[in-house]
């Protein structure tokens, strides 16, 4: 099994056992289900914008520990500070150290600005439960869904006012995974079936192929400024970097020195 199927296959138990213990009925009812969200390809297109969708992530399958020593609240107050267009909150446990606390603490320290609920979501569960944990947006990752489930999940995410990140990784996944409840599309620079790559070359060869009505967004491997200078002329107006902060002792000043 590869990484990514390893997950999914812990996820599907994850989210069996939500499931037992609370609706949707109860989740429709409660946290932040009612909330207005806040769209995440506007804060991108917007002419003042970084871009950036600066992350808050504990460790990685493939790294390990990256920071676990910093709040979720001080990083993305910081993040927020110094200028980032959309925070972006893991809330998976097993393999990335995040939570739905860390989730909920973000939403409630940064009321304004859209947050991505980063998770691999298998299931119209998991949607509902992003809406009640005030997420704006959700994603949904090409390799680990069939066309028909990303149609399905991004149907309702879309009827429930929050748009959706779609994260394809080659041209096959592209070309498979498009449609008309897609806000944007996401290139991860990351093989997900075995977390390899370290450069931003598949970005930049899948740039053309990203219909126009498409926000695009280069994600992981944006390790310097000038890399976003020339991802800037490949169309790219979102690039979401966490590690890059996140292994620094101040992830907030991290990302003001790379924006300035």
């Amino acid at each position: 099994m590869s990484i990514l199927d390893q997950i999914i296959a812990t996820k599907r138990q994850e989210v069996a056992a939500c499931k037992a213990r609370t609706t949707t009925a109860q989740l429709e009812k409660q946290g932040f289900f009612a909330r207005a969200c806040h769209s995440l390809s506007m804060s991108l297109v917007q002419p003042a914008s970084t871009g950036v969708i600066a992350e808050f992530k504990r460790k990685s399958p493939s790294k390990g520990i990256i920071n676990d020593r910093m709040g979720v609240d001080v990083v993305t107050k910081g993040y927020v500070e110094a200028g980032a267009a959309c925070l972006s909150v893991l809330t998976d446990e097993s393999y990335f150290g995040g939570t739905y606390a860390d989730f909920d603490l973000a939403r409630r320290t940064n009321p304004n600005t859209p947050i991505l609920r980063k998770d691999f979501m298998i299931d119209e569960y998991q949607i509902i439960e992003a809406k009640s944990m005030g997420a704006d947006v959700v994603l949904l990752i090409a390799a680990a869904l069939s066309p028909a489930e990303i149609k399905t999940l991004g149907t309702l995410a879309r009827s429930l006012s929050m748009e959706t990140l779609l994260e394809v990784h080659d041209q096959e996944e592209l070309d498979r995974s498009l449609g008309d409840y897609i806000s944007v599309v996401g290139v991860n620079n990351r093989n997900l079936k075995n977390f390899s790559e370290q450069n931003v070359e598949a970005s930049k060869v899948l740039a053309s192929k990203i219909p126009s009505q498409f926000v695009k967004v280069s994600e992981s491997c944006i390790s310097g400024p000038e890399i976003i200078t020339e991802l800037k002329t490949y169309g790219y107006r979102g690039f979401l970097i966490g590690e890059s902060f996140m292994k620094t002792e101040n992830p907030g000043k991290a990302l003001s020195d790379f924006i300035n």
